[in-house]
């Protein structure tokens, strides 16, 4: 294998010709691109994933998710251990709409999320599975932000 770099002859003073990737992508609609699939299949995945998670805290339909709660959250957190659950439903689905609507910064709030929730798994020493499904999540939070830092545009303040 030849490390030589092969570099382009063309006459001087000519201008470089453009690749014809470059000038496909300039034509190519952005669904084309791999890159914004992804990203879009992970910003509607982790608004679906937290407003089902979310709502499900007020029904307890997938599971009894005060069984999850670590008995050291449970015991300096006020109320009980399902009504703690309401309030991590709210946050969960406050998250979800956030991630639909700008996930460039909401995705790190999802990914801050996910890692208390992490540690409350592993602080409850029974759940280590779910903790790292969940460090899992994590990750791909975090590769949703940096998706988002191409796809997603800045917030802009309003000149005067």
């Amino acid at each position: 294998m030849s490390t030589t770099v092969q570099r382009e002859t063309r006459p001087v003073g000519a201008p470089p010709a453009a690749a014809p990737a470059a000038q496909s992508a300039k034509t190519a609609s952005p669904w084309s691109d791999p890159r914004f699939q992804a990203f879009w299949m992970l910003r509607l995945g982790y608004t679906a994933i937290p407003l089902t998670m979310g709502i499900d805290k007020f029904f307890n339909g997938l599971v009894y998710w005060p069984k999850y709660l670590a008995d050291w959250i449970d015991n300096i957190a006020p109320g009980t251990a399902q009504q703690f659950m309401y309030f991590v439903g709210i946050v969960e689905i406050v998250a979800g709409v956030l991630v639909l609507l700008k996930p460039r910064y909401a995705a790190y709030v999802v990914a801050a999320w996910l890692a208390g929730i992490v540690i409350n798994l592993f602080s409850y020493g029974e759940w280590y599975d779910v903790a790292v499904r969940d460090l899992g999540l994590m990750a791909g939070a975090l590769v949703l932000g940096r998706l988002a830092s191409v796809y997603d545009p800045p917030l802009r303040r309003r000149s005067r």
